[in-house]
């Protein structure tokens, strides 16, 4: 889902006046699924942090008029977030420093984009268990080789 979504709004002009924090100069060389393979390799995550990253998405894209996941943003926004998910779900989670390596970026980065993440989201980083079924159906009906 992810994938489809930001090769989608790759194909939106980019203005100079919705770049972020979360905006790379260049896109990764690393594809989004080995990226989120990566993560979940390397760390400790929960199938729910995956999961909600979702929900945040939404919540970012309310708060944020203007800003899309896209190839620039995707990478980044998606260390910061599971950064964040993993604090806030779960009992065991690693470190920034863990984090910041297995991501690619610094730790000052990381660090910079997990506080702008908390600030956009004002700190919201749970949801109802409904709701997290909900996103957890539509994605499932998203793909068209599941069934439910």
């Amino acid at each position: 889902m992810l994938t489809r979504l930001t090769t989608h709004n790759d194909t939106l002009p980019l203005h100079p006046s919705s770049l972020t924090r979360f905006h790379s100069r260049a896109t990764p060389t690393i594809s989004l699924p080995s990226y989120l393979r990566r993560i979940a390799k390397y760390t400790s995550l929960e199938k729910s942090c995956m999961l909600i990253l979702l929900v945040y998405i939404d919540r970012v894209c309310e708060r944020m008029s203007g800003f899309t996941i896209c190839g620039l943003t995707v990478h980044r926004f998606v260390c910061a977030a599971v950064v964040c998910a993993s604090k806030a779900l779960c009992d065991a989670f690693s470190t920034n420093t863990h984090y910041a390596r297995v991501g690619g970026i610094s730790l000052v980065e990381l660090n910079m984009l997990e506080k702008e993440f908390l600030n956009i989201i004002d700190w919201h980083l749970t949801c109802s268990g409904s709701l997290l079924q909900h996103y957890y159906t539509s994605l499932v009906r998203s793909h068209p080789s599941y069934t439910l």
